[in-house]
């Protein structure tokens, strides 16, 4: 459960960046290409960084919006 829970965590900020990304393109005289290989890491960290922040800080339910209502829970060794 903690690899599924993991790999949702990563690949739902990954898609809502990229979609962050693709929407700030739209009015700025850029190059496409090199715009969306700046902004898409950046989006996908705010993304992160704000549901992140706001499941800690808020409500266990905004993990939601990171893929999986609750961080994974690693075993200590």
């Amino acid at each position: 459960m903690n690899l599924y829970a993991s790999l949702l965590r990563t690949a739902i900020p990954a898609l809502g960046g990229w979609l962050l990304a693709l929407s700030t393109r739209y009015g700025l005289e850029l190059d496409a290409t090199a715009l969306t290989g700046v902004l898409t890491p950046l989006c996908i960290f705010v993304y992160y960084a704000v549901f992140r922040l706001a499941e800690k800080y808020l409500s266990p339910r905004f993990g939601w919006l990171l893929g999986f209502a609750r961080p994974p829970e690693y075993a200590r060794n």
